[in-house]
């Protein structure tokens, strides 16, 4: 399957778990082998994306290929490749929660295993930018580099997640969404109790090394 269909394929799932509104938020991929990613077009509703409107810029965000402005996001998804080479997917959402504790500048604490498994911690903030230039990027690759969360609460915007692939980076912004929300329901009731760090670095390696299907050695 082509990068450009599985990039097109996967903006149904923000969607799919109503991490988006309107044109908002996209998603990214890094063309394997090359240095270049495909990503949304800017202002096409999700229910218009194809494969052929997908757009491809280089990793200073210069458009190579397509008849679409690239995503205004651009910028930001370039300096994350440009400095994260690991990084093969970027997304970007204002899925409702997570935006809200970014609206007040405040880190999801880690107070379920789910969020253990998934970030191995907290999932944190990062500076305030404005989108334009590459300053969002700036601050997502300063807040996550070192740190096991694949998902960054950027101050007053909403959220953006890294993964090997454009599908983790999708998983991650789901689960930053549940997780967000679970948290905000659980302070309602009371303060949410912290998991002890060796817990937590317990319960990420389980995950990360041994739950799920394993390919045969």
């Amino acid at each position: 399957m082509s990068i450009r269909k599985i990039v097109a394929d996967l903006h149904a799932e923000l969607v799919r778990y109503n991490l988006v509104v309107w044109t908002a938020g996209n998603v990214s991929g890094r063309v394997p082998g090359e240095d270049l990613f495909v990503i949304k077009p800017s202002g096409v509703s999700y229910d218009e994306l194809t494969p052929e409107n997908m757009v491809v810029c280089d990793l200073d965000g210069n458009l190579v290929a397509g008849e679409h402005s690239p995503s205004s996001d651009t910028a930001a998804h370039a300096y994350v490749y440009r400095n994260m080479p690991e990084v093969g997917g970027v997304v970007h959402t204002h899925s409702t929660y997570a935006s809200a504790w970014a609206a007040r500048g405040e880190a999801i604490p880690c107070v379920l295993t789910a969020m253990a498994d998934e970030f191995g911690g907290e999932i944190p903030v990062g500076p305030f930018a404005l989108i334009g230039d590459d300053s969002i990027g700036q601050g997502i690759v300063e807040t996550l580099k070192g740190h096991r969360s694949k998902a960054v609460l950027m101050q007053n915007h909403g959220v953006f997640s890294i993964g090997k692939d454009p599908r983790d980076a999708v998983k991650a912004a789901v689960m930053c969404e549940d997780v967000a929300r679970t948290v905000h329901v659980a302070r309602q009731l009371g303060q949410p109790l912290p998991i002890a760090q060796d817990d937590i670095d317990r319960l990420y390696d389980r995950y990360q090394n041994v739950y799920g299907q394993r390919s045969p050695r």
